[in-house]
């Protein structure tokens, strides 16, 4: 499987690790604040130094919050962006889910748009007159804004039609089917229960035949299950090692794409997709494929 940024196929034979940088001042995990385009310049740069195959720039933490002005989240972004994409020798992505932003990132050479707003009009015909890449993250409401954790019959069942939904329309207004890459969207309108079935499950999502992008570095699910409870959650700052574990399995379980923070993340996918490829990787993905029907 691969996929198609811009001008480029990227290979996923094997696991991709995305490594993370924020230029901001507060997102949830204080490890991953650059705080100044230049700062963020220097700390993807020793990402890509470690072995990272992707970078991931955002400038607006996801956590609830009021609206950021299109023109002050550009200005952090796309300097990010830019030096990046001029040094660190890897893909760069733009974490933003307004389409004048990611207009301008993917003019600064961004080659693909993460997207946790779940799509727009406005952002698909973007993306399909650009030719990036693009994340679709699930999600049932704005960004940016807490609601309660929603009931589902079949949590799974419900995010591959809601995918399919969403990436019929994204077609319908340019976007190219191997553009895409779909994110569960682990912890965003979801429980910690709910988290945990979908990553029991990927299979099922890898069977829709589209990259499987995984977001689940340091996240809250993490800190509930290491805790035993929701409301006693431990912070991210102590999740590094559960996010190993659940990094891990998800590799086995399809995920293509992870979204990381942390070294020792890298080296689990690493190490979890060279032992799924030893066997031979067509057969590779033999165990990942048997119960995804890919």
């Amino acid at each position: 499987m691969g996929w198609k940024l811009a001008d480029t196929t990227l290979d996923l034979r094997r696991p991709i690790a995305a490594g993370i940088v924020n230029v901001t001042v507060d997102s949830m995990f204080s490890g991953a604040r650059s705080g100044t385009p230049e700062q963020a310049v220097l700390d993807g740069l020793e990402l890509s130094a470690a072995g990272f195959e992707m970078l991931d720039v955002g400038a607006v933490a996801a956590k609830a919050g009021p609206p950021v002005p299109a023109a002050e989240e550009a200005a952090a972004l796309v300097p990010a962006v830019a030096g990046l994409v001029a040094h660190a020798g890897v893909p760069v992505s733009a974490d933003t889910f307004s389409p004048q932003v990611a207009a301008v990132a993917v003019d600064a050479g961004a080659a693909i748009v993460n997207d946790i707003s779940g799509g727009s009009e406005e952002m698909f015909e973007l993306v399909g007159a650009r030719g990036c890449g693009y994340v679709l993250m699930h999600i049932e409401g704005p960004p940016r804004v807490d609601r309660e954790w929603r009931h589902y019959d079949d949590v799974v069942d419900h995010l591959r039609a809601w995918f399919e939904a969403r990436v019929e329309l994204a077609e319908e207004h340019g976007v190219a089917r191997e553009q895409i890459a779909l994110d569960p969207g682990l912890d965003f309108d979801l429980s910690p229960e709910q988290d945990l079935e979908i990553l029991r499950r990927l299979g099922e999502l890898r069977a829709l035949g589209l990259p499987l992008y995984v977001s689940l570095s340091r996240k809250d699910f993490i800190g509930a299950v290491l805790a035993g409870s929701w409301e006693e959650r431990w912070p991210a700052d102590r999740r590094e090692w559960g996010t190993v574990a659940a990094v891990t399995l998800a590799v086995r379980a399809g995920a293509d794409i992870l979204r990381i923070h942390d070294r020792s993340s890298l080296q689990a996918i690493k190490v979890a997709g060279e032992i799924l490829s030893s066997s031979g990787k067509d057969a590779a993905r033999s165990p990942r494929g048997a119960h995804s029907g890919a």
